[in-house]
């Protein structure tokens, strides 16, 4: 089978042509870092009439609706395969959580990720203690836990959170200030564990600091630095990288 293996600060993915059959377990396998190729989740290129469906697995084998870091990363492979024109600089992508468009700058990729959604107040729990945030929907459920330093934080397990206010789960993300548009941020994907980025987590970060209103924010997260500016939608920027090229037996 053959695979590319992609990142966007860290975040990353395996990436595999349409006709390639996925299952929950055969994800499991491909994202299994000792015994398979390793990864946050398995992009696989679909058509959907005449634009391409980025069809998204989480690491555990579950679905997901829409993934910021993934995008970007799924764009940069179809320049790179041929997909599209090799000069393309506006890419639509239809995803699970409708159609979000690339922009293609060099090196980095910016996505216009729709409008975020607040969807209230609830609660995380790490280690015992008791974190406020704010519920964000970027086409995923986000909770958004200020705090003053994120470095501490065991998130080697899930946080504790509402299910009733989160059926479906949520990615969980602990936010730092260091200034009044740079932010530093830590997240628990559901599905995933602790990753190195979250594309659609540090928008919702974003917006959380933003508090709604028209901005940019520049986010740290452990693999690298991403770019949010909030205006009517919300775009992400930042690298995407395709790093190598094989075959999976």
């Amino acid at each position: 089978m053959p695979f590319t293996k992609g990142h966007g600060t860290g975040n990353d993915f395996v990436i595999v042509e349409g006709g390639v059959e996925l299952s929950p377990e055969r994800v499991r396998v491909l994202c299994d870092r000792r015994f398979g190729i390793g990864g946050d989740g398995v992009l696989r290129v679909l058509r959907d009439g005449d634009r391409f469906f980025m069809d998204y697995w989480n690491s555990d084998g579950s679905l997901s609706e829409m993934c910021g870091n993934g995008v970007r990363v799924f764009a940069r492979y179809l320049l790179a395969a041929g997909h599209v024109p090799a000069d393309a600089t506006e890419i639509p992508i239809a995803t699970r959580a409708g159609l979000r468009t690339a922009y293609v700058d060099g090196d980095l990729i910016e996505v216009d990720m729709g409008r975020p959604v607040f969807l209230g107040d609830s609660k995380a729990t790490v280690g015992g203690v008791v974190y406020d945030g704010a519920g964000v929907s970027m086409g995923n459920p986000h909770l958004v836990c200020p705090v003053d330093d994120v470095a501490p934080l065991d998130l080697t397990r899930a946080p504790a959170f509402d299910g009733d206010f989160f059926p479906e789960g949520v990615n969980v993300e602990f936010s730092q200030v260091l200034g009044p548009d740079h932010v530093r941020m830590r997240v628990y994907e559901r599905g995933s564990g602790e990753t190195l980025s979250c594309g659609t987590g540090a928008c919702a970060v974003a917006v959380a600091h933003l508090d709604g209103q028209p901005g940019r924010v520049t986010v740290e997260v452990p693999g690298g630095t991403l770019v949010v500016t909030l205006a009517e939608t919300c775009r992400l920027a930042g690298p995407a990288v395709l790093v190598a090229t094989g075959t999976f037996r």
